[in-house]
Order: C-alpha cells, then sequence, then structure tokens
C-alpha cells in the first residue's frame, strides 16, 4: 500500500475535509502545485480555483477562494477563506445567482454597493469556472 497523505480542509464555518488521501493539488498563488504523503514542509498562499483531491482513483474537487496551505512532517493542512464544495452546487442555480449579481453591479446605488456586488461577482465567476 503507498503512503497516504494526511489532508485537512478549514473554512470559517467548518472543517470540510479530513482524511488521508493519495495526492491534493492546490490553487496556489504561484501556481498550482500538488502534494503527496512525505511532501517537503513548506507554506503558501492559495488563490481563487478549485482544490482537487485524488484518492482511491477517485477525484473531488472543493472551490476556494483564498487561504493558506501548510505541508508540514504531519500532513496538508488548508486554510481556506471560503471553500463549496463543488458537488453540492447547482449549475442552472449558479447561472441564475451569477444574472442576479451582474444587475446589483449595474443597479448599485453607490460606490461602496457597487464594490461589494463586484466582489460577489468575481466569487460567482470563479466558482462557475471550476465547475468546467
Amino acid at each position: 500500500m503507498a503512503d497516504k497523505l494526511h489532508f485537512s480542509l478549514v473554512s470559517p464555518e467548518r472543517e470540510l475535509y479530513a482524511g488521508d488521501v493519495d495526492h491534493v493539488v492546490v490553487p496556489g498563488s504561484e501556481g498550482e502545485f500538488g502534494v503527496l504523503a512525505n511532501h517537503a514542509p513548506f507554506m503558501t498562499t492559495i488563490r481563487p480555483g478549485p482544490l482537487r483531491i485524488l484518492n482511491d482513483g477517485g477525484e473531488r474537487r472543493i472551490f476556494v477562494n483564498g487561504g493558506f496551505a501548510d505541508v508540514t512532517p504531519a500532513g496538508l493542512t488548508v486554510l481556506a477563506e471560503d471553500a463549496v464544495d463543488l458537488e453540492d452546487l447547482d449549475a442552472a442555480k449558479l447561472d441564475q445567482d451569477l444574472k442576479n449579481c451582474r444587475e446589483d453591479v449595474g443597479d448599485a446605488k453607490d460606490e461602496a454597493q457597487k464594490r461589494d456586488a463586484e466582489a460577489r461577482l468575481r466569487r460567482l465567476e470563479a466558482i462557475r469556472a471550476a465547475m468546467r
């Protein structure tokens, strides 16, 4: 049996994943990187994008919106600012949310409302792109 990597994904709301896996691909701020068991320790920031968990021939994709990745001898921990399991999303609902958010940007009454709507729109667009 090959060595397994202990992986934990935590968002401010909850722990989304904890367990031993074969491989994790993380959207690092300098580009994607893969982590296997016995990887050299390091810490880095992550950018919005799909995090891929590969285990026993299967793949699970979770959108992460910023945060930190910490590789230690004990494994990989990702502390995400925001995380959404892509399996749980309804593409039609997400498309409607995108449409509504674009309207919110256009309907914004002041710069603060516009900035907030644009930030929500960027997040939804990144999630939609991660679903492809």
